[in-house]
């Protein structure tokens, strides 16, 4: 979980996380850093928001979706359907489907 601390103000800082990285991947990311003129620590952040903002981006267009649109327009044809009376209580319930 990300610590947050007072500065010398007394106003919160922003939360701080620790990672652990390979010694590969750090010294790609201090290139990246001195290729753009930026800390390594402000490197990993745009890297984090670009990388967060991609995978919410994936998830709308993902297949969890479709079933989503799939299920509301399942939900809208069986509230389109009449409504009929029963005369007892019903044995079996049938959904019809719209045929195309």
């Amino acid at each position: 979980m990300a610590t947050r601390q007072n500065s010398t103000n007394g106003k919160p800082k922003s939360p701080r996380i620790q990672v652990v990285l390979p010694e590969l991947i750090c010294e790609q990311l201090t290139n990246l850093a001195n290729n753009e003129s930026r800390t390594v620590s402000n490197m990993a952040k745009v890297l984090i928001q670009e990388g967060i903002k991609k995978y919410f981006e994936r998830e709308i267009k993902s297949p969890v979706s479709e079933n989503n649109l799939n299920t509301d327009r399942f939900r809208n044809e069986l509230e389109k359907q009449s409504v009929k009376r029963l005369k007892r209580a019903p044995q079996k319930i049938r959904y019809y489907k719209k045929s195309e």
